[in-house]
Order: structure tokens, then C-alpha cells, then sequence
């Protein structure tokens, strides 16, 4: 029972495993008969083929992911939109650090402070996971902790990455290129506790509305997010441009 209802939910989602399905079984039956009842060479050939295109779709449909490109986009959209809405009400404008899930709740987040100079900041204990947040001792020691995209796409890594600039490229390029679909590579560089991040052909370019001013565009928040898990400590976007069909991404990594 256990099997077959994974299978029921593994062709609901893709159809690419219907069609394998249907291509490898019509192969396995056209082959043997074209092959010693109809004996023709290349009507045999044309079978197997059947079989290998369909194991083919199988393969496919075993690493597409349970969302699509496009649903993912419009749920990023959604969700900086309302983000937005939030910030702006607040009042607030200030740059957001993002932290790793070893200081929040267990997700990692980004943390909007009343301050301006975010980059001052010195976050040593874990924050109680509430809206509105303290990490500090002194009474303007207040913000918002939120979710953002950012937060949600490091949930899908499985593993988190090394402080490393190859770890770090390698999951930002499986967020942005293979699971969101809205870049077409992504390099990094990374020393003295800063990150560079170079986008190639990003789908989604920076705009001058809140949710960018506070949090940067959802390049730089993945980014930003990724960074914080890496290396286990807060992190702000210092830089979020678009230079030549590419959007250049520079972090600072708070001690």
C-alpha cells in the first residue's frame, strides 16, 4: 500500500512519469514482436528506442521538483508583497540582518531592527521566536523577525552548506537555477568574512520599493540566507545591483 500510494503522488505530480511509463511498456511490447514475428531490423530498433526515451521521462520525473518554477516565482511575489505591506505600516527601513536557525527558532530569518546602522549590531544569544523581537539590552534594542523567500528556499537544501565559497555556490545555484528557476548561473567569492555573489541573466531584477530597500531583491535574500547557514552567524546585504544582464550581490558577515 505504502508504494503504491507513492506512486500515485510521484505521476500526480509529474507527468513526465506517465509518459515514461507508457513509452518503456509499448517498447517492451513492440520490440519482441517487431524483432521475431514482423522481422524488421529497424522497426526493432525503433522499440527499444521506445524504452530508453521512456527511461528517460522516468529519470525526469524523478528529479523535477514538487513545485514548479513558475509557482515558485508567484509564491516569492506573494510573499515580498505582503512583507512589504508590513514594513511600510511599521515604518520600517532600516537593512535586515538575516540570521541562521541556530539563533532563531530553528528557521533561519531575517531580523529588521528599529536602528538604522545594522551593521553595528552584535547578536551573541538566540532570539525568542516572536514577531516582534529584543536582542539586545538596551530599550531601542527592538525589530521584526520575519520570513523571508530566502528563509524558506534554504529549508529546501536537505544539508547545509560549508563556510566555503564552492559550498556556498553550489547551494545557490541549486535554489536559483535548478529549484526557482530565475537565473542561469551563479558564482561566488569569499574572504575576511565578506561574500560576492555574481547572478548571470536573473529573472527577477532589484527594484526601488520596501521590500528591496529593507531586505534586497529575492537574489540578494537567498543569498543572504544561504550566507548566514554557511558560516552560522548574522549576516546584511551591503550591495544588490544589476550591471550588465547580471545582479551583483555583496555580504558582510557580522561577528
Amino acid at each position: 500500500m505504502p508504494s503504491r500510494k507513492r506512486a500515485k503522488e510521484l505521476a500526480t505530480r509529474s507527468p513526465y512519469l506517465w509518459l515514461g511509463l507508457g513509452l518503456t511498456l509499448a517498447g517492451a511490447i513492440l520490440a519482441p514482436v517487431f524483432y521475431f514475428i514482423v522481422e524488421s531490423a529497424p522497426l526493432s530498433a525503433a522499440g527499444l528506442s521506445f524504452i530508453m526515451l521512456g527511461l528517460t521521462c522516468i529519470a525526469l520525473a524523478n528529479t523535477r521538483p514538487p513545485i514548479s518554477p513558475e509557482a515558485s516565482q508567484m509564491m516569492i511575489r506573494a510573499g515580498m508583497e505582503n512583507i512589504a505591506a508590513l514594513l511600510e505600516e511599521l515604518g520600517l527601513s532600516s537593512k535586515a540582518i538575516y540570521l541562521p536557525h541556530s539563533l532563531r527558532d530553528g528557521r533561519s530569518q531575517a531580523l529588521v531592527p528599529l536602528r538604522q546602522d545594522a551593521g553595528s549590531i552584535q547578536i551573541r544569544d538566540k532570539i525568542p521566536g516572536r514577531l516582534i523581537v529584543r536582542y539586545g539590552r538596551d530599550p531601542g534594542d527592538l525589530g521584526i523577525a520575519i520570513t523571508t523567500p530566502g528563509s524558506i528556499c534554504v529549508e529546501g537544501l536537505g544539508a547545509k552548506p560549508g563556510a566555503t565559497a564552492a559550498e556556498i555556490e553550489a547551494a545557490l545555484s541549486q535554489i536559483l537555477v535548478g529549484m526557482l528557476d530565475i537565473a542561469s548561473s551563479v558564482s561566488v567569492n569569499a574572504a575576511d568574512g565578506k561574500v560576492s555573489v555574481e547572478v548571470s541573466n536573473p529573472k527577477l531584477s532589484y527594484q526601488n520599493i520596501w521590500f528591496y530597500r529593507s531586505l534586497g531583491s529575492p537574489m540578494a535574500s537567498v543569498a543572504a540566507a544561504v550566507a548566514s547557514e554557511a558560516f552560522d552567524r548574522p549576516v546584511i546585504v551591503t550591495r544588490d545591483d544589476n550591471y550588465k544582464g547580471k545582479s551583483v550581490i555583496e555580504l558582510e558577515v557580522l561577528p
